[in-house]
């Protein structure tokens, strides 16, 4: 483990200067560098003070970061066919992380099954086509490039208005879909 890199980049993430940390932990700027250039190791006395210092225990700064998956192939998506739009869940994992993109293809007047109430936030950019928004007993019109934020306190559905098919991406926080 690099100790010393790890230290450096939670100095950096709280936006203290090398000579900040020191202060806070009563040593020198010239020993703070050469611990975070690895260039000496500290005592675990002097690591729990500047652990403390950064807001850290020792069980969070050497947890093992889990290497999740950053790229999802168009293979690994999911998609589901509900008859007047096709539904793609981008991220096939989501459902356990903190939001759920998803890409809607709408067919021509056709709309999504509607969303009742439930605890989150949405967004949606519209690629293709215009939509009409309903939230509640309001309904907008949302056109290629442009985007609707919506918290989910009200039932919500898009209907594709158009002559085309509509494509939207859909961001659903927490996962909802």
């Amino acid at each position: 483990m690099e100790i010393g890199k790890k230290i450096k980049e939670r100095r950096i993430f709280l936006q203290l200067t090398q000579e900040e940390l020191a202060n806070r932990c009563e040593l020198t700027k010239g020993y703070i560098s050469q611990l975070e250039n690895d260039k000496t190791d500290p005592s675990i006395e002097t690591l729990k003070i500047i652990l403390d210092a950064l807001g850290l225990t020792f069980a969070s700064f050497f947890k093992e970061e889990e290497h999740s998956q950053i790229k999802f192939t168009e293979a690994e998506q999911l998609d589901k066919d509900y008859g007047g739009y096709i539904q793609s869940w981008l991220v096939p994992s989501a459902q356990s992380l903190a939001m759920e993109p998803i890409y809607v293809l709408i067919k021509p007047h056709q709309k999504t099954i509607i969303d009742y109430p439930h605890p989150g936030e949405e967004f949606g950019y519209v690629i293709e086509g215009t939509i009409k928004l309903f939230y509640g007993d309001d309904a907008t019109m949302v056109n290629k490039g442009e985007s609707f934020y919506i918290t989910t306190n009200k039932k919500h559905y898009i209907e594709n208005i158009g002559e085309t098919n509509a494509q939207v991406i859909w961001v659903s926080c927490p996962p909802n879909f």
